[in-house]
């Protein structure tokens, strides 16, 4: 038998001093280490986020509707009320009339998003009497997606008109 001499390295003469990857292993390593499937996984946790920040918007624009919608109906009550004089307001009771002339159900039944039906205020800051103001208020309460039980804050609209006639109606809210 012949003795085999040691390589100058210090690897020993038994072992083998580096042996190459079987092909399995190496397929193994490199599937471990790919980054296949990363962008799945950063898409499925950032949707959520995306998700939430779209209906913010899409409600934040229903309140900006809403708050319009609370303004025209506050302009227009404004205007019937320094106009209606000593006729019967519409229906019997002008801010009944007023309110039931919102362009959206949830204001004029408050369902939704609006937690009860825009309250309506006619009031007359100087008194009754032809050439002074009346006051219409219209204020609802909205809900700030509801789902997540975010907060609740008022919008309100208001309009003062001059009185052109001598109001047969007293002031008062809906």
């Amino acid at each position: 038998m012949q003795k085999v001499k040691q390589p100058a390295t210090g690897a020993r003469s038994d072992e083998q001093a580096w042996a190459p990857p079987r092909a399995e292993s190496a397929r193994l390593l490199r599937r471990a280490r790919g980054e296949r499937g990363q962008a799945a996984v950063e898409f499925a946790l950032v949707v959520p986020f995306i998700c939430l920040l779209l209906l913010a918007l899409v409600d934040f624009g229903k309140a900006v509707n809403y708050w319009l919608d609370a303004n025209h109906l506050a302009n227009e009550g404004a205007r019937l009320a320094a106009v209606v004089g000593n006729q019967p307001p519409p229906g019997g009771n002008l801010e009944s009339y007023i309110q039931q002339q919102a362009e959206t159900n949830e204001l004029r039944n408050g369902t939704g998003s609006v937690t009860a039906p825009a309250q309506v205020c006619v009031s007359f800051p100087d008194g009754a009497a032809i050439g002074k103001p009346v006051t219409v208020t219209v204020n609802a309460h909205y809900k700030w997606i509801p789902f997540i039980k975010a907060a609740t804050f008022d919008i309100t609209g208001s309009s003062t008109m001059r009185l052109e006639q001598l109001p047969t109606y007293g002031a008062g809210c809906s």
